[in-house]
């Protein structure tokens, strides 16, 4: 934590922002780190957009502002930021992830200086544009698991990133999941208890062509797979991560000649979007894929709604 708190004093005190705030800055950022348990990373991104709020309130109240300037922030004052930051270039996404970092800011605050500000609580977010997931034609998802296969160096590891990417096709697994599995969790039966996001559990069926995925990697696996053992495994025998398949979907998305959008998430997607179109239920879509909210997983149907256009466009006579 101490690099945390220097790291927040440095680009602090380079723009003469007050001691005072330094301090509450410093003592935001152990909160993040020791109680909320976030990331270096996650830690680093709200500092900057602290660091970027106060030199802004520097130029604009024309000199450092004090505790009590921060309580008397009008609604003026925080629209005139938004604005600056986006003739910065700042996209709506940064916008709401900066406004979150503020107003966790100012929630400490308010708890333990006793310093609120008003404004905030009537602000609103910016509108977003709604990201329409891009998953692969039925035909490229199997493609990508066939090249990923036989693309590897050593025919196990070839297997190993199939049996994963087949788990977040075939289950609709994120990434994440899928590499967090023991071999226990595979030992039988015909469905996998997944944790999600939050811990959250859900049951998903694991479907036979999952299963022999699964299988034929244990099989060539040179590491013994057993019990609470990872049940992926890198070359040297440790769970496996993330960027090791990223990559393996990498090679096959060039030699398959598909676009930068075909990621390891992209089946994921690829399995909503496919199950939706064979007649899925939106509900059970939602069970299986984990989404706390509905809304989350409706966005597919915009996916399904795009390619029936796409397909009377092309098939139309007068399109």
């Amino acid at each position: 934590m101490n690099g945390q708190a220097s790291f927040a004093r440095f680009f602090l005190e380079i723009e003469k922002v007050h001691p005072a705030l330094v301090v509450f800055v410093e003592r935001w950022a152990r909160y993040l780190t020791s109680e909320r348990r976030l990331s270096g990373h996650s830690v680093t991104a709200y500092l900057r957009d602290i660091s970027r709020f106060l030199r802004f309130l520097a130029r604009h109240k024309g000199g450092p502002l004090d505790a009590r300037g921060l309580g008397a922030l009008r609604l003026g004052d925080l629209r005139a930021f938004l604005a600056d930051a986006r003739r910065d270039g700042l996209c709506g996404r940064s916008l709401a992830r900066t406004l979150s970092a503020l107003r966790g800011f100012f929630r400490f605050l308010e708890r333990t200086e006793n310093i609120r500000c008003d404004a905030l609580a009537v602000l609103q977010n910016p509108r977003l544009a709604r990201r329409v997931p891009r998953p692969l034609a039925e035909d490229a998802a199997i493609d990508v698991l066939d090249e990923v296969a036989g693309g590897a160096r050593a025919e196990w590891v070839g297997a190993r990133d199939a049996a994963v990417l087949t788990l977040l096709y075939g289950c609709g697994l994120r990434i994440s999941e899928a590499l967090a599995l023991d071999c226990a969790d595979v030992a039988g039966g015909d469905s996998l208890r997944i944790r999600g996001k939050g811990g959250k559990e859900r049951i998903v069926p694991l479907l036979p062509v999952v299963r022999e995925a699964i299988d034929r990697y244990r099989a060539l696996c040179p590491y013994p797979l057993r019990g609470t053992e990872p049940l992926f495994v890198g070359v040297r025998g440790a769970r496996l991560g993330s960027r090791a398949v990223q990559k393996a979907m990498a090679r096959a998305r060039r030699g398959l000649g598909l676009p930068e959008s075909a990621t390891p998430h992209a089946l994921r997607h690829s399995f909503a979007t496919h199950l939706l179109a064979g007649g899925g239920d939106l509900r059970t879509i939602q069970e299986l894929l984990g989404h706390a909210s509905l809304s989350t997983t409706q966005v597919y149907t915009e996916v399904d709604t795009a390619s029936l256009l796409a397909a009377y466009e092309r098939a139309h006579p007068r399109a």
